[in-house]
């Protein structure tokens, strides 16, 4: 019986094909391969965390051996990666691209040659969490299983691809970390060192933010625009909040808006939502909403459990 329908099934989906053309990808150069991109993340983090990741039991003598290995391996698939974003990209835009091996391998080279100076602010991100949680034992703790370390140094990989005008690659891997950790860090946020993000889940940093050294964030934060109704007419523009130096932004608070500065030592309390500029050393609070209890009161149930607990 469906072999008698599907001729006017496979006519009623190539024409919704035709309608819809901005949902379909015919003719065209190979996209990226997420797949391959998620295993350059793992390498990429090998090389930022020796001997936590990948290949354990590093000893001195043979380090320079397994970078090197790493580097090439990290090289080969990131350049058949961004070799293909850079054709894709060129084809979108009716545009030719000259050489496209030749500037990825530029790209490659700009990139990893920012792998010492990105593990030198990610080990000050690491001794952030580790000194301003008193849950952590140890800084192996936080690199072995922090979830805002994982999203941050992901964010800190692809914000350089970012820099370097690297099409998709860099959305695919804070998206990556984003559903890993529900964390939601835009490749183009501007990031100081010291950063903090505790437990995590929820935040939201967008594109055009900035942030300031030695600023620590708590779980459901969001760090948005005002308003997206004007859509692409947006791109480019400073939409997202900037928050100074020394700033804390405890959980569920909201901070709005491209003009919006948070100024240096400012903490944000719980469930704050904010579209305003505040000025430095300022502490900014929700008033605490009344609690109605039906039955008996709090005091009433403390004084019984006492009760209980003496006798």
């Amino acid at each position: 019986m469906f072999h008698k329908q599907i001729g006017g099934l496979v006519s009623t989906i190539s024409n919704s094909y035709r309608e819809q053309s901005h949902t379909i990808l015919l003719d065209a150069k190979d996209l990226p391969n997420r797949d391959t991109i998620i295993e350059v993340i793992h390498q990429l983090r090998e090389l930022l965390f020796p001997g936590y990741f990948g290949k354990q039991n590093l000893v001195n003598d043979t380090i320079e051996y397994h970078i090197a290995n790493l580097l090439l391996s990290i090289h080969e698939k990131l350049h058949e990666q961004i070799t293909r974003v850079l054709r894709h990209q060129a084809l979108e835009n009716n545009d030719v691209v000259l050489d496209a091996d030749a500037k990825a391998d530029a790209i490659i080279d700009a990139f990893l040659s920012k792998i010492p100076e990105l593990r030198c602010i990610l080990a000050t991100d690491v001794q952030a969490a580790f000194t301003g949680d008193p849950s952590a034992e140890t800084t192996s703790e936080v690199i072995f299983s922090f979830p805002g370390i994982f999203a941050v140094s992901i964010y800190r990989l692809a914000h350089e691809l970012y820099k370097l005008s690297v099409p998709l690659i860099p959305r695919i891997m804070t998206e990556y970390a984003h559903s890993e950790t529900g964390i939601d860090i835009h490749a183009g946020a501007t990031i100081g060192n010291h950063f903090f993000i505790d437990h995590g889940t929820g935040v939201v940093i967008g594109e055009t933010t900035t942030i300031g050294n030695g600023v620590k964030i708590y779980q459901g934060v969001t760090l948005g625009a005002l308003s997206t109704r004007g859509g692409q007419s947006l791109r480019g523009v400073k939409r997202h909040p900037t928050i100074e130096d020394e700033v804390t932004v405890y959980s569920g608070a909201s901070i709005l808006g491209g003009e919006t500065v948070i100024g240096e030592g400012v903490v944000i309390g719980s469930n704050a939502f904010i579209t305003v500029s505040v000025p430095s050393g300022t502490k900014v609070s929700v008033r605490s909403p009344e609690l109605v209890f039906k039955g008996r009161r709090p005091q009433e149930l403390q004084q019984e459990f006492v009760a209980d607990w003496i006798i």
